[in-house]
C-alpha cells in the first residue's frame, strides 16, 4: 500500500467567497497578538494560526516576567515566532533589562522583540523611550534578530500632547538611523486604524521623509462595536474614527460584529498596484479575541490563513 501523502492547504468550503487574491498577498505571513491570559484560553494555537506565525506577546504593567517567558516557550513549541513587548517605562534598569533579554533567549528561543516606551505615564525606573532602550546594546548582546518599534498613522497625543507629528516623526528618524548600526532586522508595527486613506497618506510621507523601515500595519480584528469604539478611545486614534461612528449611526450594524475586511482589502489594492507601498505586512490586534480573529482570516486568506493544524489527503 502507497503511504498517503499529507499536505497543508485550505479545506475547500462552498459556503466561503472566492478568495480575494490582493488580500491573500498581504495577509502573507500576518502577525498577531495575545497576553498570557489570553493564551491561556487557546487549548493548541496551530489549531488557529499558520505554521511559523509572529506571535507578539504584550507585556502590560503586573504582568510577571515568568509568565511572559512561560507564554514564550509554549508558542515556540507550538512552532511560532514569539515577540514580547519590552515596555521601556516598566523596566527598572539595565540589570533588569538584561535579564529578560536572557531568559527570553535561553528559556523560550526568542530572538526577537517589540522595543517600545508603554503605556505607564510615570517611568519605573532608568528607562523613558525605547530609544533608550536600544541605545543600551542588550539585544544585539543577547543575540536578538528582529526588533521593531511603534508607529502611529494618526499620531500620539502621549508623545505629541498638541496633536502634532513632531515627536512621534524625530523618534523614527532616530529608529531609521539606528537601524544602520544593528545587525537586527528592523521594522515599524504600527497603531490600529480603520480606514486605508490615513495610512496610505502616512506610509507614503515617511518615505519621502527618507524613513524606509518596513511597516506592519496594525489592524483590529473583528469585533463588537462598543468594545472597539472602547480600545479606540484608549488606544487615541485619530480621524479613522470616523469608520466606527459611521457604524454606530446605522441601526442594522449595530448589533453585527466589526470586520475589517474593507480596510484591509483596500490597503491589498494599493500595494498591488503600488508594489513600492511601504506596508508589507499585517499585524492584528484580536480586540474581539484570538479565535474570532483567526476565523476572520481563514475565511478571508485562503493560504495565507491556513492554520497548522489543516490537514487534508491528496
Amino acid at each position: 500500500m502507497a503511504l498517503l501523502n499529507f499536505r497543508t492547504r485550505e479545506k475547500p468550503n462552498p459556503s466561503r467567497p472566492p478568495v480575494n487574491r490582493d488580500l491573500e498577498a498581504l495577509l502573507h505571513g500576518y502577525s498577531i497578538e495575545v497576553m498570557p491570559r489570553t493564551a491561556e484560553k487557546v487549548d493548541n494555537f496551530r489549531d488557529l494560526l499558520p505554521a511559523g506565525t509572529r506571535v507578539y506577546i504584550a507585556h502590560i504593567e503586573g504582568t510577571p516576567i515568568a509568565d511572559m517567558v512561560a507564554t514564550a516557550r509554549r508558542l515556540t513549541d507550538e512552532g511560532f515566532a514569539p515577540m514580547p513587548h519590552f515596555p521601556a517605562r516598566i523596566i527598572a534598569d539595565r540589570a533588569m533589562l538584561r535579564d529578560w533579554t536572557a531568559r527570553y533567549a535561553g528559556e523560550a528561543g526568542v530572538d526577537q522583540a517589540l522595543v517600545i516606551a508603554g503605556g505607564v505615564g510615570t517611568p519605573h525606573g532608568d528607562y523613558d523611550s525605547a530609544m533608550q532602550l536600544l541605545e543600551t546594546g542588550e539585544f544585539d548582546r543577547a543575540g536578538f534578530t528582529r526588533l521593531h518599534v511603534a508607529g502611529h498613522p494618526e499620531g500620539n497625543r502621549d508623545i505629541d500632547p498638541d496633536g502634532g507629528r513632531a515627536n512621534v516623526d524625530a523618534a523614527l528618524r532616530w529608529k531609521q538611523k539606528f537601524s544602520d548600526t544593528t545587525d537586527a532586522q528592523m521594522a515599524i508595527a504600527t497603531q490600529f486604524a480603520f480606514d486605508a486613506a490615513p495610512i496610505i497618506k502616512w506610509a507614503d510621507a515617511l518615505r519621502e521623509a527618507g524613513i524606509t523601515l518596513p511597516i506592519h500595519i496594525g489592524i483590529a480584528g473583528p469585533a463588537k462595536l462598543q468594545t472597539l469604539i472602547k480600545f479606540a478611545i484608549a488606544c487615541g486614534v485619530g480621524p479613522s474614527m470616523k469608520v466606527l461612528q459611521k457604524r454606530a449611526r446605522d441601526v442594522t450594524k449595530l448589533l453585527v460584529p466589526y470586520e475589517p475586511t474593507e480596510v484591509v482589502s483596500a490597503l491589498a489594492a494599493h500595494k498591488a498596484a503600488n508594489p513600492d507601498f511601504g506596508v508589507e505586512h499585517v499585524h492584528f490586534f484580536p480586540l474581539g479575541g484570538i479565535k474570532a480573529n483567526a476565523q476572520w482570516a481563514i475565511d478571508n486568506g485562503g493560504a495565507a490563513g491556513t492554520p497548522a493544524n489543516t490537514r487534508e489527503t491528496a
